[in-house]
């Protein structure tokens, strides 16, 4: 039997924002017990470094804005402890509605501010087009602006994270990869590692992209598949104010932001790549998400944003990035318990918003690793509400990339 290397209150599995966000909780909340985060690679390497993070508040999906809001806290919090800023630019969010179903659904969504007590106004076509030059109003029926909103570093907020966690006594080990769960008698006892074992009283699997195989081992399947997000970033111009808002185009399916005087912005694309949670290498750089860095998708899909962008032709693309974001078929979040496995919590499934959610994960699952109750309602992010699902059958994979094909929001 191998030795057993450590042993802590809590244990888990991925260094990404969601694993730092449950440790500088669970340290915060809960001082004098231990866990232990564990990373094969580098914390916050993976889907948190290649997000596009935008800190969407007010969603179609509501029982992510309270997840979202605490988020926001944190980050002022964890910006007085360490004494440092995280520049975190709250330049607002822009939404155009050029058809009358995307109308409908953006009265619906400034509803929805109202109810959060999110401040929102209507703009003029010509107000938009002042606060974002590359944009083409001329077709916009009606447009939103939620001037609190925010977009950031997805890395810098996931090692603020990790560097409070730390101080706080959470204990991260780097370059220690998991081998298997132990998993007896409907209970999880802690897991098997590269360097040894490791006993826990609760295992969290926060292990993105890979989380469906750790979840396996205790007979779970995570209704959810990794399915690549990816976007470009231009060259700079003057048409990209530094201080403009972010933009979402949901007749095209498209959103944007600005980006140190350039645009970074993505289409939705419907041919869309998903691998297999066992078929990804355990070093995400080593994947290739596309042979031309998007340019055929681009070429197939960018005449939707050019209506909205006409400069989009003549405009240089600087950069590249894509990596895979968790995405469930409802596009909801697989958080908490699991019923019928003692010891064991999921925090996945983020379908694209793991950045602004991850505030709200990590109280959630720090609480619920606590042995008390979830400050907000999870009950819509049941792992068990599509059943027994095969996570790695091709049926179920394409069932939810198209989930992210058909996605109009932020």
């Amino acid at each position: 039997m191998p030795a057993i290397l450590k042993k802590a209150d809590v244990l888990v599995i991925g260094g990404g924002i969601f694993g730092c966000a449950i440790a500088y909780y669970y340290t915060r909340n809960h001082p004098g017990k231990k866990i232990i985060v564990l990373e094969r690679n580098e914390i916050c390497n993976a889907a948190t470094s290649r997000a596009a993070a935008l800190m969407t508040i007010v969603r179609p999906k509501q029982a992510y804005i309270p997840l979202t809001l605490e988020t926001y806290q944190a980050v002022v919090q964890m910006e007085k402890q360490l004494g440092e800023s995280l520049n975190m630019k709250k330049a607002g969010m822009m939404h155009v509605a050029a058809s009358d179903a995307t109308v409908k659904d953006l009265e619906q969504l400034m509803d929805i501010a109202q109810k959060f007590n999110q401040p929102y106004s209507y703009l003029s076509n010509n107000e938009a087009q002042r606060m974002c030059p590359w944009l083409n109003t001329n077709e916009a029926l009606r447009i939103g602006f939620v001037p609190g909103e925010a977009y950031c570093d997805p890395y810098l907020l996931g090692t603020f994270f990790a560097r409070c966690a730390k101080q706080q006594g959470a204990e991260i080990l780097q370059g220690c990869a998991v081998t298997g769960v132990i998993f007896e008698e409907g209970s999880v006892t802690g897991v098997n590692t590269s360097l040894g074992t490791i006993e826990a009283d609760v295992v969290i699997d926060a292990a993105g992209a890979w989380a469906p195989i750790w979840a396996m081992h205790t007979g779970t399947g995570i209704p959810m598949a990794p399915v690549r997000s990816q976007y470009w970033i231009t060259d700079k111009a003057a048409i990209f104010p530094e201080h403009a808002p972010m933009v979402l185009l949901p007749d095209a399916q498209a959103y944007a932001r600005p980006e140190g005087g350039a645009l970074l912005f993505g289409v939705r694309e419907q041919k869309l790549l998903y691998a297999s949670p066992d078929k990804i290498p355990d070093d995400i750089s080593h994947f290739v998400f596309s042979e031309d860095k998007g340019m055929n998708d681009l070429a197939e899909n960018g005449g939707r944003l050019a209506r909205f962008f006409p400069a989009f032709y003549e405009t240089g693309i600087k950069y590249y990035v894509a990596g895979f974001s968790g995405y469930t078929p409802d596009g909801q979040l697989v958080m908490g318990k699991v019923p019928g496995v003692d010891n064991f919590l999921l925090a996945s499934g983020c379908c694209g918003a793991g950045i602004a959610v991850s505030g709200g994960v990590g109280l959630a699952l720090a609480a619920l690793a606590a042995g008390n109750n979830s400050p907000f309602d999870l009950s819509e992010f049941s792992a068990v509400r599509f059943g027994n699902i095969d996570p790695f059958s091709t049926a179920w994979l394409e069932k939810c990339a198209m989930a992210r094909s058909l996605k109009r929001s932020g």
